[in-house]
């Protein structure tokens, strides 16, 4: 199927599927219960999930497959992010030529960066990304190219956003409001809500738009993790010197895979302008791009799933446990003893709310330790479990059933 090997295409159905049910897997408890806290099938979550999926997809092709660990990752986000809205500022408030422009711009960027960086490898490599990256987000932060040709190009500090004054060459609207990110016509922030008794399960245009590109970078992901020049990068991060001594210059295939993971990142940021129309300097912050880092490690640096799932968790922790506070804890507790569940609240707090980084600590330290490949080993070890109990299973029958 499309080129893809009968386990391979297996996954891509999967992923498929998943990514179509989203709205119904990620709502599974009624509105108005007390579990609905944990739903997460809203459009802004589901895109987020999405978006970063890509990121860390891309990301996982350099780090995974090279080895080589990029700080700075975050630069080519906002790059693209950039490039996005300053499409839609001129060009068309159409998202598929911002998309475009942000993949094309992130890709001619990386072109550059990694062609200095790449010229050291290991912790160095890794301190080179971070440094320029850094310089990236302080020459967007104070719009020192903009004032040097007396324009606002990145905003400075409050950054970019569409404005009722944009007039772009397509599209631009002759009432004097302000222009929507839009399809071909069709809104990004349109939705369809279809309600099946207690639950409510929201169809968002923006988001299968999303959707559709993660399903083309998932599928494109795989296509290289089989390549010939998957099996390079795999190369680079084994042994680069013996690639060396055989002629194979490692340097061209590096290049490449991050020139390729800034395209990635590019449409991650392109993707975030399409759903919101605005951007800022803090998507090229130092922090942005520890984030995918961890996104990468925790489902699975060098997996194909692993990235999506680390993405996934992140996201999620970062909007749904962040969002439970003391009130709603005491009414998860309040069947027990008043001091009982006082002290229950006092002990469960601190790892939820603006404490969901600990609990994201913890967990990443554990992976790290007990799983270094990741939520996906941790998976593959349960599907492992049930297996052998099956076969166990089945052995013992066999070995009970009286001949005939």
């Amino acid at each position: 199927m499309l080129g893809l090997t009968k386990k391979d295409g297996t996954l891509m159905l999967i992923v498929f599927a998943l990514v179509m049910l989203a709205p119904f897997i990620l709502n599974p408890f009624p509105e108005g219960s007390a579990l609905a806290q944990f739903n997460a099938g809203y459009p802004d979550l589901m895109q987020r999930f999405v978006i970063f999926g890509i990121f860390a997809i891309g990301f996982n092709i350099l780090f995974g497959l090279t080895g080589y660990l990029s700080f700075g990752h975050a630069a080519f986000l906002g790059v693209g992010s950039y490039a996005a809205i300053w499409s839609m500022k001129l060009l068309t408030f159409n998202v598929l030529p911002g998309i475009v422009f942000a993949i094309i711009i992130a890709g001619l960027f990386s072109l550059l960066i990694g062609y200095v960086a790449l010229r050291r490898s290991g912790i160095y490599f890794s301190i080179l990304t971070l440094a320029i990256a850094q310089m990236m987000f302080a020459v967007a932060y104070s719009d020192l190219f903009g004032r040097m040709l007396g324009i606002n190009l990145t905003g400075g500090e409050t950054g970019l956003q569409i404005k009722n004054t944009d007039t772009p060459l397509f599209g631009a609207t002759t009432d004097g409001s302000i222009g929507r990110a839009n399809l071909f016509g069709a809104e990004m922030g349109s939705s369809y809500e279809l309600s099946i008794g207690s639950w409510l399960f929201t169809f968002n245009l923006g988001y299968y738009i999303a959707a559709f590109f993660l399903l083309i970078a998932f599928y494109l992901a795989i296509r290289i993790f089989r390549s010939p020049f998957g099996i390079m990068l795999r190369a680079v991060k084994s042994n680069q010197q013996r690639m060396n001594y055989t002629g194979l210059m490692p340097k061209r295939y590096t290049l490449t895979a991050f020139v390729i993971s800034g395209m990635y990142a590019g449409l991650a940021g392109g993707l975030m302008v399409a759903m919101d129309t605005q951007v800022g300097p803090e998507r090229m912050f130092w922090t942005a791009s520890g984030e995918v880092v961890i996104m990468s490690i925790l489902g699975g640096a060098g997996t194909l799933m692993g990235p999506v799932l680390g993405a996934g968790l992140i996201k999620y922790m970062e909007n749904i446990v962040s969002k439970i506070n003391k009130d709603i804890l005491h009414e998860w507790f309040a069947f027990l003893p008043d001091g009982l569940e006082d002290l229950m609240v006092t002990l469960v707090y601190p790892f939820i709310g603006k404490g969901w980084h600990l609990t994201l600590g913890m967990l990443f330290m554990l992976v790290v330790i007990f799983l270094p490949g990741g939520l996906v080993e941790g998976g593959q070890k349960i599907a492992k479990i049930f297996r052998r109990k099956s076969k166990d299973g089945v052995k013992a029958e066999a070995d009970t059933t009286p001949a005939e």
